[in-house]
């Protein structure tokens, strides 16, 4: 056994909720890293232009997998699932990393932190999911958080805060989908497809401000975009693997640790010191999200108990 197995052997060991902890920071780490090479790109590229290679690098880091199994691995029933979940991600990265272009690093990573409460007044007002006081409650806190990021009362909030916002508005919908996807697709089979779909997709918009690398195959731009393909593709399987692994009321707590991440390489590598209403907004936020989705996991066990009740006496019944 080589020290890859004996590791990969370890860690299907741990719990559940571990090995979700894990993944979670994992994915965490990847995707600050391709943030961190998105605003990068962004000096000498469109951030379209960036979305597009994005995803075709993630493609392509992914065809080995793809080649060692076979592909009858994609093959899936869900396609229009896929679909969703693939226009979900398009639409969140290009407001993603317009925003990554204009705002420093940690603001727009705090800011996407609310992706779990539009997920919360969505499933109200869009799924007619009955959402009681304190789920509500929580979804207000995490929003006045936000507002402390903003500091409305400071100066005008600024467009690109509010591109941010939308970014995580379809971040929500894609997490969502993921959610639903893990349930019965491979977590590699869903980011090789959401690559095959969203490669030509973006290539559309792209095409209107296109323009090329600089650089060697291995350097300027080119090496950035080889840097930020690889970790987005680490940061999307950790992230479905760790939706599958356990619920996301134990995985989305550890999504913190993108903030402490992202605040580290800004000040790295553009000196960016994120203030304190920065970290104070994104601590409520999550907070509140992490509360959001634990009253949701509880409501989900009571109903299997209650259903599973109602099978025991419908059956003594007949």
């Amino acid at each position: 056994m080589n020290p890859f197995e004996t590791v990969q052997t370890a860690f299907r060991r741990l719990p559940a909720t571990t090995q979700g902890a894990f993944l979670m920071v994992g994915a965490s780490a990847g995707f600050s890293v391709m943030m961190l090479a998105v605003r990068q790109l962004s000096a000498e590229l469109h951030p379209f232009v960036v979305a597009f290679w994005r995803n075709l690098m993630g493609l392509v880091f992914m065809l080995p997998w793809v080649l060692a199994v076979g592909p009858g691995v994609l093959r899936t029933g869900r396609f229009g699932m896929h679909a969703l979940r693939s226009l979900m991600g398009l639409s969140a990265m290009l407001c993603l990393f317009t925003a990554l272009s204009l705002m420093p690093l940690a603001e727009v990573t705090a800011l996407t932190f609310t992706a779990p409460l539009f997920a919360t007044v969505g499933a109200a007002l869009i799924l007619g999911e009955r959402v009681r006081l304190r789920r509500w409650s929580a979804t207000v806190i995490g929003f006045l958080g936000t507002l402390l990021i903003l500091k409305p009362g400071a100066e005008m909030v600024q467009p690109s805060a509010l591109v941010a916002l939308t970014a995580a508005v379809f971040i929500a919908g894609a997490m969502l989908t993921i959610k639903s996807l893990s349930d019965s697709e491979s977590p590699n089979a869903i980011v090789v497809i959401m690559g095959l779909l969203m490669t030509p997709a973006s290539l559309v918009p792209a095409a209107f401000v296109w323009s090329w690398p600089t650089g060697g195959p291995m350097e300027g731009a080119w090496g950035w975009i080889l840097l930020m393909g690889f970790s987005a593709t680490i940061g999307q399987v950790c992230l479905t693997r760790a939706f599958k692994a356990a619920d996301a009321s134990a995985v989305i707590p550890f999504d913190f640790s993108r903030l402490v991440f992202i605040g580290g390489l800004g000040y790295w590598m553009f000196g960016e010191v994120p203030d304190v209403w920065t970290w104070l907004g994104g601590g409520i936020i999550l907070a509140a999200s992490v509360y959001i989705a634990r009253r949701e996991a509880q409501l989900a066990r009571l109903a299997q108990a209650d259903a599973a009740r109602s099978n025991v006496t419908g059956g003594a019944a007949s």
